[in-house]
């Protein structure tokens, strides 16, 4: 059974460690950098349990008569990854885009793990049997599965083994016992991770036998100790009302880096251990990083909806709409958006059976592949066309709602700050909402996310040339080669 938006508050009060500001953050649920973001995170959960929503939310669980969220759910035709979609699409419109690393995303890796679970039995460690029981325990209590994949910045011009045993910043083992393994080091980024349930922590990049130490995969609750989530600048905390920063108030993320000081992980919670090869095949020989994919160009895809619709709303209040260079914007716009919408519809109707996945499917890999290059391109050129569309007003302004609670203040803005069919308190409205989506810190933040959280394009392009089908394409530039030759002249 799904749980309650009340249970996951619930949840968050389990003494996780996160500091912010130089603060430690005990209450998430009730902390002004939180309150509202988590709380969007519980409407979600919600949605679960309205009939309006819950048959496209869930589905039946791993355990007789269980429901689970669809999420969590190994597809097993196309059906079943529309489904799946339709789903993400659902809570994506619910925070219009904006909450990137919601609980779905990672349940749906969680389900690619456990479809080929196979791929987890190392030469010197079997992790399959404990990733099958962390998908069914994951699924049944719908807990939100956070993750931190990613070294730090420290020295890219060396492998982790290279750096300083003792002061590494890399996450590495430093000791086993009986039970399982001790583990130090860090990850970022953890968007969001200190909103979950239990952290997963692991490597996406290929790495060298002689990095075994570093080679490891495994998921803990996120209040076990030792772990430590140090976050980034709260822009909901720095935002003083909904109606001054409608986005940034309620759908802010929190990206932290996650500190593993000496972090005690039993056996039956790892996946891979010392094992560079099984680390990396995780999300390569299973749907887990396509799942990924799916998930974030369903996500984009609405969030250019959402985007269209304020650039619409911008042109309208501006008497522009009907203008034919700014009706060439707009369709520009929507053209964008058709764009993103397509790429998701082709990757489900063209799903491709999983190696080894005893009948699940899987998104074709070549369109996710070109999704993760062409959804960082069109994102920042949606931005400028609104930008380009709202002009001055949007840096003309009022500081907050309290300037149209003055009487006198309100008065002037009433006469001033107005258009026709549109008072100056709908234009502020729209205008500040246009604001926190594309020029406020936390719209800055969405944009160098949206760039770069699949990977740069040095990683992305060319792993379009390692999933497509290269080889067909130059066969049929080939075969026009091949039919004529040199006497063909004439």
């Amino acid at each position: 059974m799904t749980r309650t938006g009340k249970e996951y508050l619930e949840s968050l009060r389990d003494g996780r460690v996160v500091w912010l500001d130089g603060e430690r953050v005990t209450d998430l649920p009730s902390h002004p950098a939180f309150r509202r973001s988590v709380g969007s995170v519980a409407q979600l959960y919600d949605m679960t349990h309205d009939a309006a929503w819950s048959d496209t939310l869930t589905t039946a669980g791993p355990e007789p008569d269980a429901t689970m969220s669809r999420a969590y759910q190994i597809p097993r035709s196309a059906d079943d990854l529309r489904a799946r979609g339709r789903a993400f699409k659902l809570w994506s419109e619910a925070t219009f885009g904006f909450l990137g690393r919601s609980p779905d995303y990672m349940a749906s890796a969680v389900a690619g793990f456990a479809t080929v679970p196979e791929v987890f039995a190392g030469s010197g460690f079997d992790g399959s049997a404990n990733v099958l029981a962390h998908w069914r325990r994951m699924a049944a209590g719908d807990l939100y599965q956070s993750h931190t994949l990613v070294n730090p910045q420290y020295d890219r011009t060396r492998a982790p083994s290279e750096s300083d045993a003792e002061d590494s910043p890399y996450l590495r083992v430093v000791a086993e016992r009986d039970g399982g393994v001790v583990v130090r080091g860090a990850k970022m980024i953890g968007t969001a991770a200190a909103f979950g349930d239990e952290i997963l922590v692991g490597v996406t990049q290929r790495m060298a036998p002689t990095e075994a130490d570093h080679a490891l995969s495994f998921s803990v609750p996120v209040a076990t100790p030792g772990v430590t989530f140090i976050s980034r600048k709260s822009y909901e905390g720095r935002a003083p009302s909904v109606f001054d920063y409608p986005l940034s108030s309620r759908f802010d993320e929190n990206d932290a880096l996650v500190v593993y000081d000496d972090v005690f992980v039993p056996w039956e919670r790892v996946f891979a251990y010392r094992d560079p090869e099984v680390c990396h095949q995780q999300f390569w020989r299973t749907p887990a990083f396509l799942s990924f994919v799916h998930h974030s160009a369903t996500r984009l895809w609405t969030k250019l909806e959402f985007l269209t619709g304020v650039a619409i709303l911008v042109a309208r209040a501006n008497n522009t709409y009907d203008l034919p260079p700014v009706r060439m914007q707009i369709g520009r716009i929507m053209s964008w958006v058709n764009t993103a919408k397509a790429l998701v519809v082709a990757a489900e109707d063209r799903c491709e059976p999983v190696p080894g996945g005893d009948g699940a499917v899987m998104p074709d890999r070549e369109l996710c592949h070109a999704q993760l290059a062409v959804g960082p391109e069109l994102y920042p050129k949606v931005i400028n066309e609104i930008k380009l569309l709202a002009g001055g007003g949007l840096i003309q302004l009022p500081a907050s709602f309290r300037d149209l609670l003055q009487p006198e203040e309100a008065r002037l803005l009433g006469r001033y700050v107005r258009t026709p069919g549109q008072d100056s308190e709908q234009r502020i409205k729209l205008l500040k909402l246009a604001w926190d989506a594309v020029g406020s810190e936390f719209a800055s933040r969405h944009d160098q996310y949206e760039r770069f959280h699949h990977g740069s394009p040095h990683v992305v392009l060319p792993a379009i040339v390692r999933e497509g089908d290269a080889d067909g394409y130059a066969d049929l530039a080939r075969r026009c080669l091949d039919g004529y030759d040199l006497v063909d002249h004439s």
